[in-house]
């Protein structure tokens, strides 16, 4: 016999299933929540996860969805947002491309209805607003990480409400968007501020040593300082930087003077 593992039987029937899924539509609303999570693993997987078929595979329990390669919008979202018991949500746009699809409509009815959720990826959602980052702050009090990079339209009044509205915040990611000093202020003297432990603001053209200095007095547990790309920092951040580094634990830090 040959040494090569055979997949289970159940894990065959579920890849057969997601590459022929419109054949047993009428099939999949009666499948219990834990094959549906299979399901729905793969069908992420595989990016076959769009808006005319996604909910036939949600249920009201699904804990965590990785949509990075798949094609979903706000229609999709709009379905998502009866998974109370969501926590994770992946909607970063797909290696070198842009998002355009979802806006700040379909996450704010997300966050509306999923008041569970710890981590959200948005990484090059293009039409994001701030409108849907203050529904996710407002309505998602457990929030630990979010990933803003490449929204180009999210402003200080983002930050502002993640410091005011979520203590458990430890990761964000800010690179590529506009945000300024008295927004990155305002986030890392908030709320959060002593559970904050990775901050990328990498690409921020509007961003001084004036953020840096706030963030390496403001945040005990940062650990992770990303600023790479902003032209308007100089040697004052550099000097900042090894005054406090005696002081606290960076184990990554990176810069362009």
């Amino acid at each position: 016999m040959s040494g090569r593992q055979v997949d289970p039987l159940l894990d065959r029937c579920l890849v057969c299933l997601s590459k022929n899924l419109t054949r047993y539509e009428s099939d999949l609303e009666s499948l219990p929540p834990n094959l549906k999570d299979k399901l729905i693993t793969l069908l992420c997987a595989q990016g076959l996860l769009t808006d005319s078929n996604i909910g036939w595979v949600l249920h009201p329990s699904v804990k965590k969805l990785d949509l990075r390669d798949c094609d979903v919008s706000d229609n999709g979202l709009q379905l998502i947002s009866r998974c109370r018991q969501l926590k994770t949500i992946n909607l970063n746009a797909s290696k070198g491309e842009e998002r355009t699809s979802v806006t700040s409509k379909g996450i704010a009815a997300v966050a509306r209805s999923c008041p569970y959720l710890h981590e959200v990826t948005l990484k090059e959602c293009r039409n994001l607003t701030d409108d849907g980052v203050l529904a996710l702050s407002r309505n998602c009090p457990l929030l630990q990480i979010v990933n803003l990079s490449g929204c180009i339209m999210v402003s200080d009044v983002s930050l502002q409400a993640l410091g005011q509205n979520c203590p458990l915040l430890h990761s964000v990611d800010l690179s590529t968007t506009k945000v300024t000093d008295g927004g990155v202020i305002a986030l890392v003297t908030g709320k959060c501020s002593k559970n904050l432990k990775e901050i990328y603001i990498a690409r921020c053209t509007h961003v001084t040593d004036e953020a840096v200095e706030a963030i390496l007095t403001c945040c005990p547990s940062i650990n992770i300082l990303v600023f790479h790309g902003c032209p308007q920092t100089t040697d004052r951040s550099a000097i900042a930087i090894e005054q406090l580094m005696g002081l606290k634990k960076l184990t990554q830090v990176t810069w362009t003077v």
